[in-house]
């Protein structure tokens, strides 16, 4: 079997699903974006026009994107759950994050988050745009809540979406973390710190079994002059998989093309 290196120095396959971390979940290499250029309750994605982001949704999972990357903050909860009405829930991936900043509100937000997918289950929550270093402890309150849901089983893993180096460091090696989302390209472009430092973190993340997933792939924009290159310097970088915000189909073809080179089994 064909094989590419991984920033850990081990030996990863080809196949397009692979298993996040430590976690039970199985993932394609690539997520749907749904949050570019996104706050405040909309996207580029989201305003494409809910039939428009829906039918884009669908296609991309027609070429094996079945894991979609959403938000509370990108207002595209209502577009997921119209997804999911005509998909086996079982064979769509669905991570959202939320912005609480205590414990009983993170406990609001994901139950209103439940009704606003109309799923039973939500694969991964995370912390949304940490940047403080000591979140752990600050957040406390909010990470009992989703272990709460955790333990339900309305959330299967849990973890931080990082938007700073000393957050990244923090996630990279603290137990409560199942799962980060971590920008990342070649050019360093709006990323959490230098380059080589990333990667090197990213490496103890691996290590210490969490399921690691970029985002910025293409520096927020400024690197869609080059995809192919994009795609493949995270990858080859041993990034497992990651998300890229998409508007058009002809991105969606291009860019699982791309990626299918890499991993072109399953």
């Amino acid at each position: 079997m064909a094989e590419v290196s991984t920033i850990a120095g081990e030996r990863q396959d080809r196949s397009w699903w692979v298993k996040l971390g430590s976690t039970r979940i199985i993932v394609p290499r690539l997520s749907f974006g749904t949050g570019t250029y996104g706050w405040g309750g909309s996207s580029a994605q989201t305003r494409l026009g809910f039939r428009e982001c829906v039918r884009l949704l669908l296609t991309a999972y027609e070429h094996g994107i079945t894991w979609i990357d959403s938000a509370d903050q990108y207002g595209s909860h209502p577009h997921v759950r119209e997804v999911l009405k005509s998909l086996d829930r079982e064979k769509v991936i669905v991570t959202t994050k939320l912005t609480a900043r205590s414990g009983e509100q993170a406990r609001q937000d994901i139950q209103r988050f439940l009704k606003e997918l109309d799923t039973d289950y939500i694969d991964i929550v995370l912390m949304h745009c940490v940047v403080d270093s000591n979140w752990a402890v600050t957040m406390r309150p909010v990470m009992d809540a989703m272990n709460e849901a955790k333990e339900r089983g309305i959330v299967r893993a849990v973890g931080v979406s990082c938007h700073s180096i000393s957050a990244l460091k923090t996630a990279a090696t603290h137990p409560w973390v199942d799962v980060i989302l971590a920008r990342l390209n070649y050019d360093g472009m709006n990323m959490d710190g230098k380059l080589n430092e990333v990667l090197l973190v990213l490496e103890t993340a691996i290590r210490n079994g969490k399921g690691v997933y970029a985002m910025k792939v293409f520096g927020q924009g400024g690197l869609r002059r080059d995809p192919e290159r994009a795609i493949r310097f995270v990858f080859e970088s041993g990034i497992p998989a990651a998300t890229i915000g998409m508007v058009s189909e002809a991105e969606v073809k291009q860019n699982v093309a791309i990626a299918r080179k890499l991993f072109p089994e399953g």
